[in-house]
């Protein structure tokens, strides 16, 4: 029993850190209807800039504090509602988990721009230190920060508790998530209920990253180019809000503090080496991944509550479809003359170091291309595709390296085991979608990121994976510019086989199933085959890109491609250029390249790494502009063509042209088969 106490304990303090967390994703879920990524992003930030008034500012613990935790973290709850969320009360899941990526890509990038990357040892701690052993629990010592953690995370949940049941603003706030619109009917000011949650749910992020600060393993480094140690733990604060079904603050409360005495007990009863490095990490994910699958309650989740939902506006067409016919013959001129002028001057006089530039902006645009499909074409949110990509790098050089495999075989065999796994993640997850696969999605990039790839066998460890240059026969793409050929033609290949799959029959059935399951599978639609085609596709399409992109630079590591926050950049990148066409893929390739390029090579240091929160803005407007902002200015640019072209016909007494109707456009079959189907799109049905 001693023993049992002496390793269930420390738990318990543990435990609270992943309360915090879940009891801040119940909360913003709850009142606003956001399962708020970002969470951890928000603690990260009041945690630093606490840090930074106590240690450079020479402030109080306690000042520090409350302008850290009760001015700041409200603030930036404030500015988040006032100028992105209020204006998408309505939008789909999908929308609304967007936003929340972006403002996690842009919160640790804008705090490495105005307070540089220095790092901050030996972080302060909020109340007692976690240095100083309080007491003793039988032979168990209880050190101040456990204390401090405990104490305080017990007395905020109550606190919250109270607030959301027995006070007219918590009552107004579950009305509010249940049905904005129907509320305001009742004459609820919903803009200032969701204001106030905004603000409630930031202060409990910034009071979990200012407490995470006594943890010894998060106060040891304080970096803002690593966020990863707060990030991490949103794995743990998922899984206990999951348990809770997003719905108890006492229930999450409570399944918080066991997932932590759960895993302690784990440390202090498996054996040191092999199978506790292997059993106690991968636990949290385990459970995670058994409660999204297991628990029916959570499928409740994907029920729109909404009766008001169905009075959305249809989505924007694409741009193809309101270009005027005489500017069709021009433009595929045009870009057939840039596509030759782009060859042959990457071939011939362009510098090398811009040759390998463009090689890493064609190699991400293969893995883009999973966006499109997986995003763009079936609609559902999938944040791994950065650890599919991964996989097919991995297992391009272990096969290479140690089995003497070629490259490009190897490749190939990378991009099919990337779809087999990604397969079988579509099968176990098979009862699931919207909001809860793309949670799955992203426990399993956490997964991959902190658990699979830090093994030899799998990822190389810390040194990661060699992969060649290909040889094929005579041919050696060992120089950049020749790479760059063999890059193109991968490419060309792919975009011809997601090209395919648009217009084919997958293509019409992945389309209905975006637009309604309920109504696809009507018409004897499999949602199984569709879902395991499309995941199984995207995968391999990834790790054929992942596969290039290593042996581009001749290496692959988790920290060079299959860290999870590479997955969450990806998407706001592909979604911020367009994630429904094939084009969208290769500009957000191309220009997410260059753009880094021309950043790292003539900005100043501290604003290098501004291009993730130039792509996060964009995310940020995908719920009023589900195309992407670069394919709506697109439209916006052709229709004001368009008119100006009319008005000189016009001037001269002649008919414009009829412009080209949507169905005939090959680039939007969803459209075709949704109309085929009687279904309108996700605006009339969202599934997330």
């Amino acid at each position: 029993m001693t023993t049992l106490l002496d390793y269930g304990l420390p738990g318990i303090p543990y435990g609270c850190v992943f309360a915090l967390l879940a009891v801040g994703l119940v909360v913003t879920f709850r009142s606003t209807g956001v399962f708020n990524l970002a969470f951890g992003a928000q603690a990260f930030a009041a945690a630093f800039i606490f840090d930074v008034l106590v240690r450079s500012e020479g402030l109080s613990v306690w000042v520090a504090f409350v302008l850290s935790v009760l001015v700041i973290s409200p603030a930036l709850g404030l500015v988040l509602d006032r100028f992105l969320y209020r204006h998408i009360p309505t939008a789909s899941t999908t929308a609304k988990v967007v936003s929340a990526v972006g403002v996690f890509i842009a919160i640790p990038q804008a705090l490495l721009i105005f307070f540089g990357s220095t790092p901050r040892e030996d972080a302060p701690s909020l109340w007692l230190s976690s240095s100083v052993v309080e007491f003793h629990l039988g032979s168990t010592p209880i050190n101040g920060g456990e204390v401090t953690m405990t104490v305080i995370t017990v007395s905020v949940v109550l606190a919250v508790v109270a607030l959301l049941r027995w006070t007219p603003i918590g009552l107004e706030m579950r009305a509010v998530v249940e049905s904005r619109r129907l509320a305001q009917l009742q004459g609820v000011d919903a803009a200032r209920v969701s204001a106030s949650a905004w603000a409630l749910s930031s202060m409990l992020a910034g009071l979990a990253g200012v407490l995470l600060l006594s943890l010894p393993q998060v106060s040891a480094v304080l970096n803002p180019e690593d966020p990863l140690e707060f990030t991490s733990l949103l794995v743990a604060g998922l899984t206990a809000a999951a348990l809770a079904r997003m719905r108890s603050l006492m229930g999450a409360l409570g399944a918080a503090v066991a997932l932590g005495v759960a895993e302690s007990l784990l440390t202090g009863y498996l054996p040191s080496g092999t199978v506790s490095e292997a059993v106690v990490p991968a636990f949290p994910f385990v459970v995670l991944f058994a409660t999204l699958i297991g628990s029916r309650g959570l499928r409740g989740l994907e029920r729109r509550a909404d009766p008001l939902s169905g009075v959305d506006p249809p989505p924007a067409p694409p741009a193809v479809s309101v270009r005027d016919p005489r500017l069709e013959m021009p433009m595929r001129v045009g870009w057939r003359m840039l596509l030759v002028a782009f060859v042959v001057s990457s071939l011939t006089w362009v510098p090398g170091y811009w040759v390998t530039t463009l090689n890493q902006g064609l190699a991400l645009s293969i893995v883009f291309l999973s966006i499109t499909l997986i995003t763009g074409q079936s609609g559902q949110l999938s944040l791994c595709q950065a650890s599919f990509a991964a996989i097919g790098g991995f297992a391009a050089g272990q096969l290479a390296v140690h089995l003497g495999f070629a490259v490009l075989l190897g490749a190939l065999v990378g991009a099919a085991m990337a779809a087999v796994v990604g397969a079988l993640l579509a099968v176990v997850a098979v009862r699931i979608s919207g909001l809860l696969l793309t949670l799955l999605t992203l426990a399993f990039a956490l997964f991959c990121d902190q658990f699979l790839f830090s093994y030899s066998w799998a990822g190389g460890g810390a040194n990661g994976v060699n992969v060649p240059r290909p040889l094929l026969g005579p041919l050696n793409f060992s120089s950049d510019r020749s790479f760059l050929v063999l890059t193109m033609v991968v490419l060309a290949l792919c975009c011809g086989v997601v090209a395919l799959v648009q217009k084919g029959t997958t293509g019409r059935f992945l389309g209905a199933v975006r637009g309604s399951e309920a109504g696809a599978a009507s018409m004897g639609v499999s949602l199984l085959r569709s879902r395991v085609t499309v995941f199984a596709l995207s995968a391999a399409l990834a790790g054929l890109g992942g596969a290039m992109y290593g042996s581009l630079y001749q290496s692959v590591s988790d920290t060079s491609l299959g860290a999870y926050e590479y997955s969450l950049a990806f998407v706001v990148v592909v979604i911020t250029t367009g994630a429904r066409r094939i084009e969208g893929a290769i500009q957000a390739g191309m220009s997410f390249a260059i753009i880094t390029f021309l950043l790292d090579s003539y900005a100043p240091a501290r604003i290098s790494g501004i291009t993730p929160i130039l792509f996060a803005f964009g995310a940020m407007t995908y719920a009023a502009h589900p195309e992407g902002v670069v394919e709506y200015q697109k439209r916006k640019w052709l229709e004001r063509v368009s008119r100006l072209l009319a008005a000189i016909d016009t001037r001269r007494g002649r008919t414009p042209p009829t412009s080209k109707p949507v169905g005939v456009s090959s680039s939007v079959p969803e459209l075709v088969s949704g109309g085929a189907l009687g279904l309108s799109g996700e605006a009339v049905a969202p599934n997330g």
